[in-house]
């Protein structure tokens, strides 16, 4: 008789397997092969955010160890310890020492295969995609120079852009504002903070963001936020920060790297990225496009479903959307998850609703647009 354990012991070796792939290419070493390139200011933060997700990815492997097999193990010890070297080969070159490993970034060589991670080892190279290997997922050409590690922490670059945006609140903003409360909204030609809006209508005019520039939205309720007009041409974001939201409407726009998700409650999101990461959320619902696994960590009550054509453009309607492939770190068993679902047909929001509502002439009906999407039910 097979054992009833089986079955979902596979379920969490595969989950495990993409979680760890996905850390080493598009994480951890995404990370290091950005290092040369890193200012020497910000150096040693970027070395010791790279250790520090090393360190976390070696303390998983351990935690794991109840439902991988020994093999898996040594073979994922091998990756990780080809990681420590390669890092430490990086600190050697730009430090002017021996040299150990030779980055490039082109068709992202450095990527590790971890089905190959011990011959790898024994072997002292790494492969490319043309030989086994992963490619990332995430082309870091314009992107956020560090990813989370773990997913609610901020790579130091985005601590820092976070910080000296905060320090310039009070600049003339350009948007239209309908609350009563403060309305902070900076963009300093690198990157656009909004913050501390309550029961507003925000919306970004092209002239307000740069090419290539990061966005943080923060500490928003009862309000709409719709930054789609800065990405109409296909500029877009290079990283979006979305963290302390309730009850609104946030309307992202294209982002060309990772959106980082975190605190959002009974809310709608509205984009299309490279990376999808959501932490600590609850009750929203998400119009998606996404080019990866989009991922969750402790979240409830969070509905995905496809980026309405309203929002659409050439370029994505051409490129693979993996909206419904949902990665949940916080569930390893093999039934689905019950922290995330699809939203049925006839439960999304139509193109004829964001044609008629989302414009500027609808700013006065920032209450009753966000209580036909039920984004209004928080006191």
């Amino acid at each position: 008789m097979a054992p009833t354990e089986a079955p979902p012991q596979e379920a969490s070796k595969e989950r495990f397997f993409r979680y760890f792939q996905l850390e080493v290419t598009a994480a951890l070493q995404e990370q290091m092969s950005r290092l040369p390139s890193t200012s020497l200011a910000e150096r040693p933060d970027a070395f010791d955010h790279c250790l520090a997700g090393i360190a976390r990815l070696s303390s998983e492997v351990k935690d794991a160890s109840s439902y991988i097999p020994a093999y898996d193990q040594r073979t994922y010890g091998d990756a990780i310890k080809l990681l420590q070297e390669k890092l430490q080969g990086v600190r050697n070159e730009l430090a002017g020492g021996p040299k150990k490993f030779k980055f490039t970034t082109k068709k992202n060589t450095s990527a590790i295969s971890i089905g190959d991670a011990a011959e790898m080892a024994q072997n002292k190279r790494l492969m490319g995609p043309g030989n086994g290997g992963y490619s990332s997922g995430y082309s870091s050409a314009t992107g956020s120079a560090f990813a989370p590690t773990p997913l609610e922490r901020l790579s130091p670059g985005e601590e820092k852009r976070e910080q000296e945006l905060m320090t310039n609140v009070g600049a003339s903003p350009s948007a239209r504002k309908n609350g009563t409360e403060n309305h902070d909204t900076v963009a300093d030609g690198q990157g656009i903070l909004l913050s501390n809006h309550h029961g507003s209508w925000v919306d970004l005019k092209p002239s307000t963001a740069q090419s290539a520039s990061s966005g943080t939205v923060s500490n928003v309720k009862k309000s709409i936020v719709d930054l789609s007009a800065p990405t109409a041409d296909r500029s877009s974001f290079a990283t979006l920060i979305l963290k302390n939201i309730q009850d609104s409407l946030i309307i992202c726009g294209s982002v060309t790297g990772p959106i980082h998700i975190t605190g959002v409650e009974n809310s709608v999101i509205i984009t299309a990225c490279r990376q999808f990461r959501m932490h600590a959320s609850k009750k929203v619902d998400v119009y998606l496009h996404c080019s990866s696994r989009p991922i969750i960590e402790d979240c409830e009550a969070i509905r995905f479903a496809p980026l309405p054509k309203h929002f659409m453009n050439d370029e994505l309607s051409e490129s693979n959307n993996q909206w419904d492939h949902i990665d949940d770190f916080k569930w390893l068993k093999a039934e689905p998850s019950p922290h995330f679902s699809t939203l049925s047909k006839s439960d999304r929001i139509t193109d004829e609703f964001w044609r008629e509502n989302i414009s500027g002439s609808n700013h006065e009906r920032t209450a009753d647009i966000l209580q036909s999407l039920g984004a209004s039910k928080s006191s």
